[in-house]
């Protein structure tokens, strides 16, 4: 284990019985539960905002009215650093993908416990993340950091068979691309290049990869203090639809007790520990493959799609408690740090994919869903009389189903279920004169 910082000192108080400020960086919808989570627990929280404007993705979102400060960050790092110690925080972590550097910054330069600045870049850059888990002596995908299109086709030429084309710099599956021409794969190069990401930045690059050949898993964890809390696991299912080439439909909770679980969670402390990361949530997709297994990429941020509130039904905990333990109560997390993971409920999300656009006019199938024995709630993105567009990626999914039942059978049954209903008849959309 590396060593963290870990350098609390009375400006805020006692983190634990002071209530001192916590400070989140980005925090929108997707990771709210978190910052309501430390609020619960008698810390104010000031959002810090990495960006002048809110990506569009995220606006209309959220509220800044529940946060004691809302500081924008606009790029002079000093000027960010004393408005962020005017409050004197007692922790300084980011709320989601975008706020990953910047939290790291803030945190160092206010002497917080954190993760430190020096592999900053390689805890987002997803080229750099995964040769840095190569050097630290890990397995990783073979890879390579395309100059040009035509760059990018001669590496694919050269390897062969199908790769991944993805941009160093996004999330949500944004712009992820599986090719299996090198033709192809000039041709995603330059929509990557020509596009802004998710959070309406430039594309600064492209990653070319080689293909994995196997099952993707989900690993969630918590660190506090070098010690790591695989909070909880889970599989992906995935389709071919849309155009889109290993679309992930679900994401089935993977219980303790098992060999996969046991290699899976070993691996991915080592991923943590090459990436220096001693503090905070961080969400692993990790491929298993024949060769054991592969990071395909590490965001180190609270997981999202509300998958803390799943991992609770599932397990009886989440990254958010066991967060908040680590920058308050660190001496709770480090005891319980290795107690015995139970088993609570067989757990789903299925992400619904729509394979048609336009004016939504109803869900007629959704009450046979509803009807389902592990039924346990529904998150609709896009309501009646919205606008549909064709799913290719997690921004475009018109709804998640959740599914929870004691029995594992049960909840196979109803998610197979799901996937049967969910097409074309599934959804209904008006004609261009308005009529259903």
């Amino acid at each position: 284990m590396h060593d963290v910082r870990d350098t609390r000192d009375d400006r805020g108080g006692d983190a634990a019985h002071g209530k001192g400020t916590v400070v989140m960086v980005d925090v929108y919808a997707p990771t709210l539960r978190l910052s309501r989570a430390f609020q619960e627990a008698g810390h104010p929280v000031v959002r810090v905002q990495s960006t002048p404007g809110v990506p569009p993705v995220y606006q209309g979102s959220f509220d800044t009215a529940e946060f004691a400060d809302n500081i924008v960050h606009t790029g002079d790092l000093d000027a960010t650093v004393r408005a962020v110690a005017a409050h004197r925080p007692v922790a300084v972590l980011t709320g989601g993908e975008l706020g990953v550097e910047l939290a790291d910054r803030l945190a160092a330069a206010l002497g917080l416990a954190g993760n430190g600045t020096r592999l900053s870049a390689a805890r987002r850059h997803k080229h750099l993340q995964i040769e840095t888990i190569k050097a630290a002596g890990l397995p990783g995908t073979a890879q390579h950091l395309a100059e040009s299109a035509q760059d990018a086709a001669r590496w694919h030429a050269e390897r062969g068979g199908r790769v991944v084309v993805k941009p160093v710099r996004s999330a949500g599956n944004d712009h992820v691309t599986f090719s299996t021409t090198p033709e192809e794969t000039a041709a995603a190069y330059d929509k990557i290049m020509a596009a802004t990401n998710i959070f309406d930045i430039r594309n600064e690059g492209v990653v070319v990869q080689e293909h994995l050949d196997g099952t993707e898993f989900v690993v969630n964890t918590v660190s506090c203090e070098g010690r790591h809390r695989a909070t909880d696991m889970w599989r992906y299912m995935k389709i071919s639809a849309n155009g889109v080439t290993d679309r992930i439909s679900a994401a089935v909770s993977v219980h303790p007790g098992t060999a996969e679980r046991n290699r899976l969670v070993e691996y991915a402390f080592e991923v943590l520990d090459a990436l220096e990361v001693g503090y905070g949530p961080a969400h692993l997709e990790i491929m298993l493959t024949p060769d054991g297994p592969r990071l395909v990429e590490a965001g180190i941020r609270l997981c999202g799609a509300d998958a803390a509130y799943f991992a609770r039904l599932a397990a009886g905990e989440s990254q958010i408690e066991r967060t908040v333990d680590a920058y308050l109560r660190p001496e709770r997390f480090v005891a319980s740090v290795g107690d015995a993971h139970r088993v609570e409920q067989h757990v789903a999300m299925a992400y619904l994919t729509s394979p048609v656009s336009g004016t939504l006019a109803a869900y007629p199938l959704l009450p046979q869903v509803e009807a389902l024995e592990s039924f346990h709630n529904v998150h609709i993105a896009v309501p009646e009389g919205g606008q549909l567009p064709l799913t290719v990626d997690d921004t475009s999914e018109p709804m998640m189903i959740g599914l929870a039942h004691t029995s594992e059978s049960v909840l196979t049954r109803d998610l197979n279920t799901v996937h049967y209903l969910d097409g074309a008849g599934f959804y209904v959309l008006k004609d261009p004169g308005g009529a259903a």
